[in-house]
């Protein structure tokens, strides 16, 4: 038989008042309210932090305050990134941020889904598609990135943008929803 979590881990309907489910969440809000806590004068504190909510940090990463997220443990920071204020990443399925990156305030990371059906979503079902943004992306101040959402390597998305589709690699992708409106060229 398969748990709740288990489907939320495989991308399938499940419903999140499962116990397991629950507890995970709690370790979550536990982990990022300490995260959120730790005074701006203890750096270390707050990686220690950061260390034991996410499912990995990459060396010379960093997030400022306030942050939240649903589990932690979906998110992975690759090195040297950089994650400004108010950053949502509702990680119910993977969050997978390549190396440099660099994550304007406001940013939302959004993986959740609910089914159109009125009757299945009134009963509570959810799944979530994953995410990944390649190296040296940049993610504009009030940017959303929409579940299962692929942005390629360094591209640029807007300030408000709304990302519903993939976007390739190295392109200025601005709007809502976004789409690529120019070519960037690689310096050689």
């Amino acid at each position: 038989m398969t748990t709740m979590r288990e489907r939320m881990l495989a991308g399938e309907l499940y419903l999140a008042d499962d116990p397991e489910i629950v507890a995970d969440l709690d370790r979550a809000a536990r982990l990022t309210e300490r995260f959120n806590a730790v005074p701006a004068d203890d750096p270390e504190g707050q990686l220690a932090a950061l260390r034991e909510l996410l499912g990995s940090l990459g060396e010379g990463s960093w997030v400022r305050p306030p942050f939240h997220c649903d589990y932690g443990w979906q998110t992975h920071l690759g090195p040297r990134c950089f994650v400004n204020f108010n950053a949502v990443f509702l990680d119910v399925a993977r969050i997978t941020i390549g190396a440099d990156v660099q994550i304007g305030p406001n940013v939302q990371l959004l993986t959740a889904t609910h089914p159109l059906d009125p009757a299945a979503r009134r009963a509570k079902w959810e799944a979530a598609k994953p995410i990944t943004i390649g190296d040296n992306a940049w993610l504009g101040g009030g940017a959303i990135v929409l579940a299962g959402v692929t942005i390629g390597e360094n591209t640029v998305v807007g300030a408000g943008a709304v990302v519903t589709k993939d976007l390739p690699a190295n392109v200025v992708a601005v709007g809502n929803p976004a789409r690529p409106v120019r070519d960037l060229k690689q310096a050689t």
